[in-house]
């Protein structure tokens, strides 16, 4: 019973204590159990270091992403100086700049950083959202492993090591200029045009979803004139000398883009009009390096901040209904809600489970996914890269939709104050999720590349014995269930015949894919919990 009471002396103070207190690492037993296991013998370091970032991810970097996520403090262009000199330059708060510095200071790619311990420190820090890194980070990511296979000149292998080992204590940040206004992600469609002068190689033509545009080198994509192979070149922003007197390397930004999510971003409309260019690998094979290593890499990600972002918000509002009062209970006494948590919880416990799964096993394929003579390795190890290739595809699909679903739960557990942009970060992590599910290729895109690419494997490796192979250890009636679906869909001719029959096939497609990646999830949550140390 209440009486009414004009100072009414309700206060949110006990659930904000605990959320300022909170670290993500230190105070989170599941993600440490995890680590345990799929991090093997380094466990113990990569804890260490787990521990270490956290406490600057869960306070610092915390506060500062909360900062610049404000709309008056969101990335603005200046595109002239004071005396008509255009120098396109980026404005950004100052709290963005530093936050940046110190955490690509964490050196994620030196060769002194061991995988496991960069993974999770980019889990962590990815919990508090894109927050004008996140894709920063994993763009660097697929130049330096590009520049790995194919800095073959000293520009390009000062680039690399400037992005992996750092120049006097400043680590370079990378991009991927990919998309053209006609192609979007029919990059063999890009018209953007590299010209070879005097042995120096230039581009020109323009580019139309440039996003991490403050990066100081770009992987982007450009077919030599008078060829329709699409080459990859690396791009600097500024020549030597040049980035202190802001004079960009032959190319300007038109505009930023007014984008739904991940705002503090700068994403770009690019004009090259002979900026210097490096060619990364042959440049017959551009789309096959985008694909294989650049795009791997990133959609990797995906699935990894999808976790990431899916576990701040879960873990909010799990606490948030142990605090909240209605009708004389604590909301988690409802049985409505306590389902709805068990439900966002299981699916964010999966995602976390399947993407450390997955990076595992990528770790440990020999050569990665473009292997050479793939076709005369043993047949184990051929059908192993294939699953890890289609795995890849099939978590950026399900883990991104996922995200979406889940944070949009954990919001309506706040009730009305879960869509209050200052209440709580969930409205901007569900703002930021929905970018993931079209970066690195929309949903639609990638089933029908999955698809072909289970048809064309068929011959060496027929379509329900993918389904076994990756889901072993599962009920096997289900595993038989899902083996008999997947031999019918693959069996159909295509998708791209605009008839009833493919409509339903595609509509089957998408469900199935879903489903079957929830399943390897499951396996991967199965083998954390049943393990015992």
């Amino acid at each position: 019973m209440s009486f009414s009471d004009r100072n009414n002396p309700y206060s949110f103070n006990e659930f904000l204590a605990w959320r300022q207190s909170v670290d993500f690492y230190g105070d989170d037993p599941f993600i440490q159990k995890v680590v345990r296991h799929f991090a093997g013998d380094d466990w113990q370091q990569v804890d260490a270091e787990a521990r270490a970032v956290s406490r600057k991810a869960s306070f610092r970097w915390r506060d500062m992403a909360d900062r610049i996520a404000l709309p008056e403090r969101r990335p603005f262009m200046q595109h002239y100086d004071g005396h008509h000199n255009r120098i396109d330059r980026i404005c950004r708060p100052h709290d963005t700049e530093i936050m940046e510095k110190e955490i690509f200071s964490e050196a994620f790619f030196s060769d002194k950083t061991p995988p496991w311990v960069k993974l999770i420190k980019m889990f962590i820090i990815y919990q508090n959202g894109e927050a004008c890194v996140a894709c920063p980070v994993t763009c660097t990511e697929g130049l330096v492993k590009l520049l790995e296979q194919y800095a073959d000149t000293p520009e390009t292998r000062e680039i690399l090591r400037h992005c992996k080992e750092g120049i006097d204590g400043n680590f370079a940040i990378g991009a991927q200029y990919l998309s053209e206004i006609q192609g979007g992600s029919d990059v063999p469609a890009n018209v953007l045009e590299a010209v070879n002068e005097n042995g120096t190689w230039r581009l020109y033509g323009t580019k139309f979803f440039c996003s991490a545009t403050h990066a100081d080198y770009a992987v982007a994509t450009a077919k030599p004139a008078g060829s329709e192979d699409v080459a990859l070149f690396v791009v600097p922003s500024w020549l030597p000398g040049n980035k202190e007197k802001e004079i960009r390397n032959g190319y300007t930004i038109d505009r930023i883009k007014w984008k739904l999510g991940t705002s503090e971003l700068t994403t770009a409309e690019l004009t090259y009009n002979g900026a210097v260019a490096y060619p990364a690998g042959p440049l017959n094979k551009g789309v096959a390096n985008v694909v294989g290593i650049v795009l791997t890499y990133s959609r990797l990600t995906v699935g990894l901040s999808a976790a990431a972002f899916m576990w701040r918000a879960v873990r909010e509002a799990k606490q948030y209904v142990t605090f909240r009062d209605a009708f004389g209970l604590k909301l988690d006494q409802f049985p409505m809600v306590a389902v709805q948590v068990a439900r966002i919880d299981h699916a964010t416990r999966r995602t976390i489970a399947g993407a450390f799964k997955l990076y595992r096993d990528f770790l440990n394929l020999e050569g990665g996914l473009k292997g050479s003579q793939t076709a005369d390795e043993p047949m184990p190890a051929r059908r192993h890269r294939f699953n890890i290739r289609e795995l890849i595809m099939l978590q950026k699909i399900a883990a991104s939709w996922d995200c979406t679903d889940v944070i949009r739960e954990a919001m309506s557990l706040f009730g009305g104050h879960g869509v209050m942009e200052d209440f709580s970060c969930l409205p901007r992590l569900y703002r930021d999720s929905a970018i993931n599910e079209l970066w690195e290729g929309p949903r639609n895109v990638l089933l029908a590349q999955i698809h072909r690419d289970l048809q064309q494997a068929a011959k060496w490796y027929k379509p329900e014995e993918f389904v076994a192979g990756v889901l072993e250890g599962l009920d096997e009636a289900q595993v038989k269930e899902m083996a008999e679906e997947i031999k019918a869909l693959v069996a159909h001719r295509n998708l791209f015949s605009m008839d009833e029959a493919t409509l339903d096939a595609c509509r089957r497609w998408d469900a199935f894919c879903h489903r079957f990646f929830h399943a390897y999830q499951d396996l991967a949550l199965r083998e954390v919990e049943e393990a015992v140390y």
